[in-house]
C-alpha cells in the first residue's frame, strides 16, 4: 500500500505517468507483418519450383539458387526490422540526399548499364548488380511526400509547390522511362495519388497527366518492342490467333494463359508444374502464372487477399491514423508502391495488363526489388508505431 498526502503527485511515487498508464504500449503493425511473412512463404516455395530450368541455363542447381533467394529474403526482412526501428522523420530528413545519389545512378546505368531483354537496368557495382530504378523510386516518393508536408500552407500556389515537385517527379519518370517504361508509368501514377492526397490542386494535376502522357507517346515512340507488346495485347483483346502468338511477341502471355488455365481451381500441386519449362521468366515476372498453376484458383486468389489486407491495413488504418501529414503521404506512398507490383505482375500473368516485367514484392526471384520493399514495409511498420488513435485502458 501507498501512503501519500492529497497533494502528493502518485506518478512521481511509482515512477509513471499517467499517460503511459492510460495507453497500450504502441508496437508495429501485425497483420501486415503478418502479411508480408505469408508472401514470402508464397514465394520461397514457388520460386524453388520454378527455378529449376533457369539453373540448367547458368549451369548450377535450383538448390544452389533457392539458397540465394532465401538470403536475399533475409536480408530483406533484416532491413525491414531496422527501417521499423528508424523513425520516419529521420529518413525524411535525407530525402534530398537520396534523390541526387538516385539521379546519378540512373544516369550511371544509361552510360555503363548491362543490357537485359533489350534494355540496360542493371548497373553492377563491385561483382554486386542491382536496379538503380528501384532507388529512384523510393527516393521520390519520400521526397515528394517531404516536400508536400513541408507546402500544406501554401499548398495550391502553382510556383512554391507545384513546379518543384513536377521538376523532380518528371526528371526522375523520364531517366527510368528511357529503359523502364512500366515502372516509370506505375511511378507517375504513385505520385499523382500522393500529390492529390496531398492537397495539389486538380488543375495542376491535370497538366501533370497531360505531360505524362506525352512523355509516355515518345518514349513508346521510340521502341518498336514496346509497340509491339502494345499491339499483342490489343490484337488479345479482340481475338486470339494461336499460331501467330506462338511464334510472335505473345509467346510469353500465352504460356501464362496455359498454366492458369492448368491450374483450375485447386492446381495441378506443389511443384509439379510443367508451363515453368516453357515461360522465358517464371521466377520472375511470371511467378503468378506458376503459383496460380499449382495452387489452382484458390492460391491465386489467396496471393490477391494478402495484397489487398496489405493495402487495407497500409491506407484505413495506418495513413488515416498517422500522428502527421508526413506521416500518412508516406504510408500511402509505400503501400500503393507494393500492392500495384503485385497486381500489376497477376494482371500481366492473367492477360489483363500488357507485358511489362515488374516482380512481385516479396514473392518473386530477386534482390534489389525485394530489398527496398523491405524497406517500405519497415518505413509503414515504424509509422504504425506513432500511430494517433491510443485507447483509453484505465479511465477517461
Amino acid at each position: 500500500m501507498i501512503y501519500t498526502s492529497p497533494h502528493s503527485n502518485i506518478s512521481n511515487i511509482i515512477g509513471t505517468s499517467a499517460e503511459d498508464i492510460d495507453t497500450r504500449k504502441q508496437g508495429s503493425d501485425r497483420y501486415l507483418l503478418m502479411s508480408v511473412v505469408i508472401l514470402m512463404t508464397f514465394g520461397m516455395l514457388a520460386v524453388y519450383s520454378s527455378i529449376a530450368f533457369f539453373a540448367e541455363t547458368k549451369s548450377t542447381t535450383a538448390g544452389t539458387l533457392i539458397v540465394g533467394h532465401l538470403v536475399k529474403l533475409g536480408i530483406a526482412f533484416f532491413v525491414m526490422l531496422i527501417a521499423s526501428k528508424v523513425n520516419y522523420h529521420t529518413v525524411a530528413k535525407f530525402s534530398r540526399i537520396g534523390m541526387v545519389v538516385s539521379l546519378l545512378l540512373l544516369l550511371a546505368v544509361l552510360a555503363f548499364g548491362t543490357e537485359q531483354f533489350g534494355a540496360k537496368r542493371w548497373l553492377n557495382v563491385g561483382g554486386f548488380s542491382f536496379q538503380p530504378s528501384m532507388v529512384a523510386t523510393v527516393a521520390l516518393m519520400v521526397h515528394v511526400c517531404v516536400l508536400l508536408s513541408e507546402k500544406q500552407e501554401y499548398i495550391k500556389d502553382f510556383k512554391k509547390t507545384f513546379l518543384p515537385i513536377m521538376f523532380w517527379v518528371t526528371l526522375t519518370c523520364g531517366l527510368i522511362g528511357i529503359e523502364d517504361f512500366s515502372s516509370a508509368a506505375i511511378l507517375m501514377g504513385i505520385c499523382l495519388v500522393i500529390m492529390f492526397v496531398g492537397r495539389v490542386s486538380v488543375i495542376q494535376l491535370g497538366s501533370l497527366v497531360a505531360v505524362g502522357i506525352l512523355g509516355g507517346a515518345l518514349l513508346l515512340g521510340q521502341s518498336t518492342n514496346r509497340q509491339d507488346r502494345i499491339e499483342q495485347y490489343l490484337n488479345q483483346i479482340k481475338e486470339i490467333p494461336s499460331e501467330h502468338i506462338i511464334q510472335g511477341s505473345g509467346y510469353q502471355a500465352q504460356q501464362a494463359h496455359i498454366a492458369i488455365a492448368k491450374g483450375e481451381l485447386m492446381g495441378v500441386g506443389i511443384g509439379k508444374s510443367s508451363q515453368r519449362d516453357f515461360l522465358p521468366a517464371p521466377y520472375n515476372d511470371f511467378i503468378f502464372a506458376i503459383i496460380a498453376e499449382e495452387y489452382g484458383l484458390i492460391g491465386a486468389m489467396s496471393l490477391i487477399f494478402i495484397f489487398t489486407l496489405i493495402l487495407f491495413r497500409g491506407i484505413v488504418f495506418i495513413a488515416r491514423n498517422a500522428e502527421d501529414h508526413l506521416g500518412s503521404l508516406l504510408a500511402v506512398a509505400c503501400t500503393l508502391t507494393i500492392v500495384f507490383y503485385g497486381f500489376v505482375n497477376a494482371g500481366v500473368a492473367s492477360g489483363i495488363l500488357p507485358v511489362t516485367g515488374l516482380p512481385m514484392p516479396f514473392v518473386s526471384y530477386g534482390g534489389t526489388s525485394m530489398l527496398f520493399a523491405g524497406l517500405m514495409v519497415g518505413i509503414l511498420l515504424n509509422i504504425s508505431k506513432h500511430n494517433r488513435d491510443r485507447r483509453t485502458l484505465f479511465y477517461g
